[in-house]
């Protein structure tokens, strides 16, 4: 836990009692403030009040008498309309805050000088994250990875000299930091998303700049023109920055070229590393990842050979397009996270040719947008609701079955591809869907694709345990 001592002694209210805000309360509560908190769900106040942690309903309490108010990131602060709280807070003047500028309060407090590189964009922030964070353990590193990623920043160990922090930030997360200061700042992309939340993609885009126009060293992705601009934006106004593509050259950054990603600088350009045959950073997509978090290490002192040695084995991001087992000339992959047609074309434009389950609870527009990558795929193997809608829009364009369940399809699927003499082939779990129809999320889902790999005759595990681990 990182106690969050810079508010000792003084009232804080904090809304938003899930994962992170209860965690925020216990830091809060460790280090010294006097916080009163609350939530609009029963159990949540009960569970915080059984700990010792003062609750109230917040529209009873003294707001002049507040240093500052802690809003958990899943909690509105402009859009559709601010939260109930938000109005109270700003009518007091009280500023409004979440967890990670806590974070970045007291490592400017303890330890302004450790590394801390942070992660945002609209895709390939989880695994540019997990992948800058195994870099930095497997050469050594005293290494803490938390943040949007999963693991609430303030559950991490205190900051201090030469303890490096990875933290994917979303844009609710940078919007309540306004004191966001990385050694390593990240921008990997931009597209509409949580507009919803932001009202327009300039405010989104907006709210991510922040993020890098408040780094030491701004690492942007330039192959949209809301980063494009970003980039040219928050180098005028001084920081340097380290532009990124995986669509073509540059004169000064890290780009990709096939698989090789070179860094060009003071008018040379020399391959850095080749990704070829990593299989966990497949397709273009992955090399901006990769661009991105070779681009993060070495702004914070990794060497390139470290670098190289942490991109080799990387064991991927569970759920992620991540080799889970191996079979002859099949590569098992577990994709579960793709729960919708937009998430599922990063992997099947990875692979060649492809034995595709696919299925579960059908989103709006169902495969139709995959069409490009159907002469991919060998035969799809259906499950779940979304069957009949799949097997209409594959027509004849697709082999296909309707298997019905996902231990059915990875048994005809692993089947099939064992007989398949063309050369290497990918039994893919993207399932263009969400779980819910026969699982409690795409976790429990990919879990069980895992299991069911495992009990193949003749498997080579790529991962150390059923659950996806390694």
């Amino acid at each position: 836990m990182i106690p969050v001592t810079t508010l000792a002694g003084k009232k804080v209210a904090l809304f938003g009692l899930g994962g992170s805000g209860l965690a925020t309360a216990r830091a809060l509560v460790a280090g010294g403030a006097d916080v009163i908190v609350w939530d609009d769900n029963p159990d949540s106040v009960a569970k915080a009040g059984a700990e010792g942690i003062a609750t109230a309903d917040l529209r009873t309490i003294d707001w002049a008498s507040q240093s500052l108010f802690v809003l958990s990131p899943g909690v509105p602060l402009t859009h559709p309309k601010p939260h109930w709280t938000v109005d109270l807070a700003r009518g007091a003047g009280v500023d409004i805050v979440g967890d990670v500028e806590l974070f970045v309060r007291e490592r400017r407090a303890h330890a302004p000088d450790c590394p801390f590189i942070a992660i945002t964009g609209t895709n390939g922030k989880s695994t540019t994250t997990a992948l800058i964070a195994h870099i930095l353990k497997t050469s050594g590193r005293d290494t803490q990875l938390g943040g949007n990623i999963g693991t609430a920043v303030l559950t991490l160990d205190p900051p201090k000299a030469q303890r490096f922090y990875v933290v994917e930030c979303s844009s609710y997360q940078i919007d309540l930091a306004p004191t966001l200061n990385p050694s390593a700042g990240i921008l990997l992309n931009l597209t509409p998303d949580h507009l919803d939340r932001h009202g327009t993609m300039q405010h989104y885009a907006d709210v991510k700049e922040r993020l890098v126009a408040g780094s030491d060293t701004a690492i942007v992705g330039v192959d949209d023109s809301h980063c494009e601009m970003i980039a040219d934006r928050v180098e005028r106004a001084g920081t340097k920055v380290v532009r990124i593509s995986r669509r073509h050259p540059l004169a000064d950054g890290i780009y990709a070229e096939g698989t090789k990603l070179i860094h060009a600088t003071n008018g040379a350009a020399l391959p850095l590393a080749d990704l070829d045959g990593i299989q966990t950073l497949r397709g273009s997509h992955n090399a901006q990842n990769a661009a991105a978090a070779v681009a993060a290490c070495l702004a914070v002192g990794v060497s390139a050979d470290e670098i190289r040695a942490g991109l080799a084995s990387f064991p991927g991001l569970k759920h992620r397009m991540q080799p889970v087992g191996m079979r002859r000339n099949a590569v098992f992959v577990n994709d579960s996270k793709a729960t919708n047609a937009d998430a599922a074309a990063p992997a099947l434009s990875s692979y060649d040719r492809i034995y595709w389950i696919a299925g579960g609870l059908p989103k709006s527009g169902g495969i139709t947008t995959l069409a490009p990558f159907f002469p991919r795929i060998a035969k799809a193997y259906l499950i779940g609701e979304a069957a009949a809608e799949f097997a209409a829009t594959l027509g004849e364009a697709v082999p296909y079955e309707i298997s019905g369940t996902l231990e059915r399809a990875v048994a005809h699927a692993a089947a099939d591809a064992e007989k398949d003499e063309t050369g290497p082939v990918a039994v893919m779990l993207s399932p263009a869907c969400a779980s819910f129809d026969q699982y409690k999320n795409f976790e429990v889902r990919g879990d069980a694709f895992v299991s069911h790999v495992a009990a193949l005759d003749g498997i080579t595990m790529l991962i150390g345990s059923a659950t996806g681990d390694k």
